[in-house]
């Protein structure tokens, strides 16, 4: 499944990222531009490649939640019952099949709870290993930092508080620290570009935010709703268990948070391996009294209705010229963000074509936002295109065209926009990916711009966009 459909715009634009590494960037730590530049120079270029640690992130997403129903004294039907609704989920199914933040973030959160959990119920060197998991996901995603302080919150107002008393905890915050240090470095050196970033998925401007009102309502479709009955089962569980209440009490104040500063709806699903995984127990043990086959034929289906919900909305099974009459884009808005992307920059490429011979030279393009930066980037070299620059997020940072470049061939951008920054300004073509989907790009115009009013050095500050 992972090379259906075709590349998803951020994974392009983690392709660019991973040729320019760094300790940071402005809207993300390094981690996973890291691993893209890894599976390139590992697989080449290939899809398959590309996602192959998205997939192994999500087995081991599946795995820790067993691991935790285990800890939370689950028997060996408890964890597999735990880890397959894990593996049903909608979220993981989404995020499993793409290379993401959001998948290595989700694994992060995984990993982390369970060893919180271990170190809960040990004590001692436990925490340490909580420590270096929560530095390596704060290299991936800083959503960890409010995990670990929810969990603080938790632990003072709810308990167990005999941990705090040891150095244990302590210990693992600097070991968290110290390997969050560098990403924390580059943020401070560059005027803490993350913070603006936050506050631009705040007010709305990334493609997956959505609407206040629907936050606690995404919850039940990120879990799929069929298994809602789990994870309040589990949420119930945890808050009731004093050595475990913390975590009930991590997830309301993250919900409350997330909700008041209007973030991502999938931004609280870190936590469903917890619930689900504190949840399987007492379910199985309701599925074993009374009407023990309806029960157990019932928690069969749910988890089979769940799989097939979940696999038709998330993953790459409808025929691309047949997705445009579904809901599923409606519902999964990256999967439309996977679909006419060769076409988007063969596009590009045509306009290019019709220029001069004299000025096709020192053309450049100029795109609206990183991901069609990206797929000029990655396919661009096969179709004979010139450079491409963008404005958007990193790509901003990696400078503007060169001041002797000519003609700016356009594309995400207004004509009235282009015509405060270049005297002739012409259409050249439509953005259109062949198989009549509303996604971001369709639809949009090629220009072709000439007549630069400035240099591209007074210009640029300009076109910097954060979102």
């Amino acid at each position: 499944m992972s090379g259906g459909y075709g590349y998803h715009r951020d994974e392009l634009y983690f392709l660019r990222a991973g040729r320019e590494l760094a300790f940071g960037y402005v809207d993300q730590p390094p981690l996973t531009p890291l691993l893209s530049r890894v599976a390139l120079e590992a697989f080449g270029d290939s899809l398959v490649g590309l996602r192959l640690f998205a997939s192994v992130a999500a087995g081991l997403v599946v795995l820790c939640t067993g691991l935790l129903a285990r800890e939370f004294g689950g028997g060996r039907a408890a964890q597999l019952f735990s880890a397959a609704c894990m593996g049903v989920s909608a979220y993981l199914i989404a995020v499993g099949h793409l290379l993401s933040t959001s998948t290595f973030d989700l694994l992060a959160w995984a990993v982390l709870s369970w060893l919180v959990v271990r170190a809960l119920r040990q004590g001692g060197a436990q925490w340490l290993l909580a420590g270096v998991a929560a530095g390596v996901g704060l290299q991936n995603k800083t959503l960890v930092a409010f995990l670990l302080g929810a969990l603080l919150i938790g632990l003072v107002t709810a308990g167990p508080r005999a941990p705090l008393r040891t150095p244990w905890p302590w210990a693992a915050a600097a070991v968290a620290v110290l390997l969050w240090l560098p990403t924390v470095i580059w943020q401070a050196a560059h005027g803490w570009p993350q913070l603006e970033m936050s506050a631009a998925i705040a007010s709305g401007s990334s493609g997956t935010s959505a609407p206040r009102w629907l936050f606690l309502p995404y919850q039940l479709v990120l879990v799929n709703p069929l298994l809602v009955p789990v994870w309040v089962v589990g949420l119930w569980r945890l808050a009731r268990t004093p050595m475990f209440r913390a975590f009930a009490v991590a997830y309301a104040v993250l919900a409350v948070v997330f909700l008041l500063t209007t973030a991502k709806p999938y931004y609280l699903a870190g936590l469903f391996p917890v619930l689900l995984a504190a949840g399987a127990g007492p379910v199985l043990d309701w599925a074993r009294r009374g009407a023990t086959r309806i029960r157990t034929v019932l928690l069969a289906g749910a988890l089979v209705m769940s799989a097939v919900n979940s696999a038709a909305l998330f993953l790459p099974l409808i025929p691309v010229d047949d997705l445009h009459e579904t809901p599923v884009v409606a519902v999964n808005y990256d999967a439309g963000e996977t679909i006419g992307w060769p076409r988007f920059a063969q596009t590009i490429a045509d306009a290019h074509a019709v220029l001069p011979s004299s000025e096709r030279r020192d053309a450049v393009v100029l795109a609206g936002n990183y991901g069609e930066a990206g797929a000029v980037d990655r396919y661009g070299p096969e179709l004979g295109l010139p450079p491409v620059f963008s404005g958007h997020n990193s790509y901003w940072s990696w400078g503007p065209p060169p001041e002797q470049s000519g003609p700016v061939i356009a594309v995400g951008f207004g004509a009235e926009e282009l015509r405060r920054w270049f005297g002739s300004v012409e259409p050249a073509g439509r953005i259109d990916n062949g198989v009549r989907l509303d996604n971001d790009e369709q639809g949009e115009t090629v220009w072709i711009c000439r007549d630069r009013l400035a240099p591209w050095a007074g210009l640029w500050p300009h076109l910097r966009r954060i979102g």
